[in-house]
């Protein structure tokens, strides 16, 4: 910037990762809980990236499993939900509230108000029709504690009516009531994903109510999602605040002067870190490995990912829609990917050998045996499947 301001280069940045990302060996986490409050929110999208992701971090990693269905169906101190940029993340319950305020709501309002929209074109019932469905549904949740939307069902038959959408255009279809209405109040916060149908990589899942939570100002709430992920993630440029929350440029403007946020110097121009952050940190003691799942929250936390994965290697690690898949990373950058063959291997390969020497192999190797002695018999298929990926589990 030239005005004295502190510059934080690519080295500082990937070791503020290591550390707060809770990659590097030392900075690994007792618990699940512990994991996800230091990330602030789990990519919830594909259910195994939690379990993925939690188990990468963990000290004894053997408790992956067991540790993560307690903390979110047991203990209920995690909490999978609507959230940012309408997404399904998993994050701290004490969160709640500040993620519904910051994102939810109006994503919520729009969302309600296109269902009734369409139902009203589709000739459906009206929104008091709707109003008395949604108050049968979630008191019949409240009686089961847990339910699926077939469950749901039979408590409110109504739940079952369907209706045209898209009447005469391509993408045309019948939606049913309990699919669109569910979606909405999980939206709204009014109810969580509960417990999968299957083992911890389900993609099918009961729904449950949400936790209570006080309605919180909007900009209130921002202002402190914000400075939790910027504690985790900064330094960040207003592009990366704007694209992991969401928001629009004006909300990320209010909240990082709410905060009080500083600016820094970062290749790419300004960035931003919580007040008192500026200082250098002292990086991890050993070099480090470490194997991401698909849509791990490190990969996925910044918009301009330059400074920890090379641009040409996006091509066989995204998928066409800009989703990440298996990562495997050395010293804070992305140096390849991995996958799991269909008799459990755990196979990988480095795309990047810049300073990938044995070491950094024995590294990685360890940690994918690491990977496979937790994983044990259960197979992992990616939601979304990227090139390397299918390459290497083929």
């Amino acid at each position: 910037m030239g005005d004295g301001t502190r510059h934080i280069g690519t080295a500082e940045r990937r070791e503020r990762l290591a550390l707060r990302q809770r990659l590097a060996g030392a900075a690994r986490a007792g618990s699940p809980e512990e994991v996800a409050g230091s990330l602030v929110a789990l990519h919830g999208t594909d259910p195994s990236t939690v379990y993925l992701a939690v188990g990468a971090r963990l000290a004894d990693a053997a408790k992956t499993v067991g540790g993560t269905e307690r903390a979110l169906y047991e203990d209920g101190v995690l909490v999978r939900m609507h959230g940012m940029r309408h997404t399904v993340f998993v994050f701290p319950t004490e969160l709640t509230a500040v993620v519904h305020a910051s994102t939810g709501r109006t994503v919520a309002a729009r969302e309600r108000s296109r269902l009734v929209r369409n139902m009203a074109e589709a000739g459906a019932p009206d929104a008091a029709w709707l109003a008395e469905v949604e108050e049968s549904t979630l008191a019949a949740l409240s009686r089961r504690g847990q339910a699926t939307a077939a469950e749901l069902a039979r408590d409110e038959p109504r739940l079952k009516e369907q209706f045209a959408y898209a009447a005469g255009k391509s993408y045309e279809g019948v939606h049913t009531v309990s699919t669109r209405l569910l979606r909405v109040l999980g939206v709204e916060g009014k109810v969580v994903r509960g417990r999968p149908l299957g083992s911890w990589t389900s993609s099918q899942f009961r729904w449950a109510p949400a936790p209570e939570h006080p309605e919180l100002d909007t900009g209130v709430a921002q202002a402190e999602l914000l400075r939790r992920w910027l504690e985790a993630c900064g330094p960040a440029t207003e592009d990366d605040l704007k694209w992991w929350t969401g928001w629009r440029v004006t909300e990320v403007r209010r909240a990082l002067a709410a905060i009080g946020a500083e600016a820094v110097s970062l290749d790419e121009g300004t960035g931003y870190v919580v007040s008192g952050d500026t200082g250098p940190v002292a990086g991890p003691d050993e070099p480090w490995a470490a194997l991401l799942p698909a849509l791990d929250p490190t990969a996925m936390g910044w918009q301009r990912r330059d400074w920890y994965l090379a641009p040409e290697l996006r091509p066989v690690l995204f998928d066409r829609s800009g989703n990440i898949g298996p990562t495997v990373w050395w010293n804070g950058r992305v140096v390849g990917g991995w996958a799991q063959r269909p008799d459990g291997e755990i196979v990988w390969r480095i795309l990047d050998g810049e300073g990938v020497g044995g070491g950094a192999e024995a590294a990685i190797g360890a940690e994918a045996e690491r990977l496979a002695s937790w994983v044990g018999t259960t197979r992992i298929t990616p939601r979304f499947r990227t090139p390397l990926e299918r390459e290497l589990s083929a």
